[in-house]
């Protein structure tokens, strides 16, 4: 069963958008971390989220597929849509929810007891997912290629996944993440414990990945945001207060604050 089978579509939203989230407020505790975000996000781009450290980032984009409520005492109120449909509809599962909006975290996370293969597969297995021999072969090709590793990795797929660089087993975990065939991937800060050419290898990857998958982006360094986004949210202590093509948001912004910030004024 679909898990937005139950759920009637939002009309209002706009088609070339993906995602849209309206007066999205969430909590640790008593301590309110965003405060009414509104904002649509497009297809096929990627969006970075910049701000200073403990502005809401990475709780924005846990707040997409869920994974926000899965901290204790952590809630959200408001609405997010996906393709038009409200994913927190109380007849919406969030694991399978998770299989359409995939994420991949700050440090590279290979599962160490698992081969690079078997790392690439380990989410549609955890998932339930059964395939025979040469469907799995097809998905560990293809996701490898997507994430750009396949000609390194090609002949040493038994190797643990752990026995790759740290800029090799980001894109493994992108990887593993592509398995699942998500429409939206969501990226936490992905190349901040890597190397300039490692990172200069992600952010090639974006380009190419842009083109099948909506991205948003979670990125301290606003260089990365200028090279690699198509549109840009800068967040301030828990709000929303620019958002734009990341060209306009970064040479004629808005706000103040944004301008302080891109300039080093504070942050």
């Amino acid at each position: 069963m679909s898990i937005m089978e139950h759920i009637e579509p939002r009309t209002a939203v706009a088609e070339s958008n993906r995602i849209e989230t309206l007066n999205l407020h969430a909590w640790f505790g008593s301590f309110e971390v965003l405060k009414g975000i509104s904002m649509a996000i497009p297809s096929n781009g990627v969006t970075a989220v910049i701000g200073p450290s403990g502005c809401g980032k990475s709780t924005f984009i846990r707040c997409l597929n869920r994974m926000h409520e899965v901290v204790p005492n952590a809630r959200a109120t408001g609405q997010v849509f996906l393709d038009g449909s409200d994913l927190y509809d109380p007849s919406v599962n969030p694991a399978q929810l998770r299989r359409r909006v995939g994420m991949v975290f700050q440090k590279p996370n290979p599962f160490p007891t698992m081969s690079i293969r078997e790392n690439v597969l380990a989410g549609l297995r955890l998932n339930g997912a059964r395939a025979h021999a040469g469907e799995s072969e097809a998905v560990v090709e293809r996701s490898l290629r997507q994430a750009a590793l396949w000609d390194e990795v090609k002949d040493i797929q038994e190797r643990p996944g752990t026995s790759l660089s740290g800029g090799q087993q980001q894109r493994l975990c992108i990887a593993r993440c592509l398995a699942m065939e998500p429409e939206v991937v969501l990226m936490d800060e992905p190349t901040s414990a890597l190397d300039p050419i490692a990172t200069s290898r992600i952010e090639e990857l974006l380009h190419e990945l842009k083109r099948r998958y909506t991205i948003v982006l979670v990125t301290h360094n606003m260089q990365q945001a200028a090279r690699v986004a198509d549109r840009t949210a800068f967040f301030y202590i828990g709000e929303l207060i620019e958002y734009g093509i990341t060209k306009e948001v970064f040479t004629t912004p808005a706000k103040k604050q944004t301008e302080d910030y891109i300039t080093g004024r504070f942050g």
